[in-house]
């Protein structure tokens, strides 16, 4: 990775949980900080925490309000809250709207922690039935930082990369082995 990455922000839906589980694994104690929005049902507890930290070398938590940011943690957004990044950087929850009818959103995550981290931001938007994710990345990009979309063609619901590919053309089209890839390098980068 040429460039220092601060922070990393991940957004799914539909086939997330496959999706993130073999990318997640290549993470180490000296990645940046990764925040993920995965759409849930908002009635029910998330199993995510338990799911992922089983698959992880790294402490992994569902966020919190006012959780410092850390290196070397995957935090979850609860579900029924929007997660957002303030400064500090610390994370914050929020009852605001859904947007696209999804409370965690990943559009409200990545402008969020754009505005935050810029330049040493990478958003990363896997499948997904909605648009979802598409704003989000075009504020990351307009802000100086690296958006990554998977390969539509291998997404089991390709309408998210699609609408973050329309708002986002100049996005790197990537298949899940070399977001992986990229995932290692941001650990190895930091170390």
């Amino acid at each position: 990775m040429s460039r220092a990455v601060s922070a990393i922000v991940i957004g799914a839906s539909a086939g997330g949980v496959d999706a993130l589980l073999p990318l997640l694994a290549n993470l180490g104690p000296s990645s940046p900080p990764v925040l993920v929005v995965l759409h849930l049902p908002r009635d029910r507890p998330s199993l995510l925490q338990g799911i992922f930290s089983r698959a992880c070398s790294i402490p992994v938590h569902q966020a919190f309000d006012k959780q410092p940011l850390r290196a070397g943690e995957l935090v979850f957004a609860p579900p029924d809250y929007h997660l957002l990044v303030e400064r500090g950087p610390e994370l914050s929850l929020s009852v605001d709207p859904p947007v696209h009818f999804s409370r965690p959103s990943v559009d409200v995550l990545f402008a969020s922690a754009a505005d935050e981290f810029r330049e040493g931001l990478v958003a990363i938007v896997l499948t997904g039935g909605n648009e979802d994710g598409a704003a989000g990345a075009a504020a990351v990009r307009r802000l100086g930082g690296r958006v990554v979309v998977q390969e539509p063609a291998t997404a089991r619901s390709p309408e998210m990369p699609l609408a973050a590919l329309a708002q986002v053309p100049d996005a790197e089209v990537l298949s899940l082995d070399d977001i992986g890839a990229l995932l290692r390098a941001a650990t190895c980068a930091e170390a």
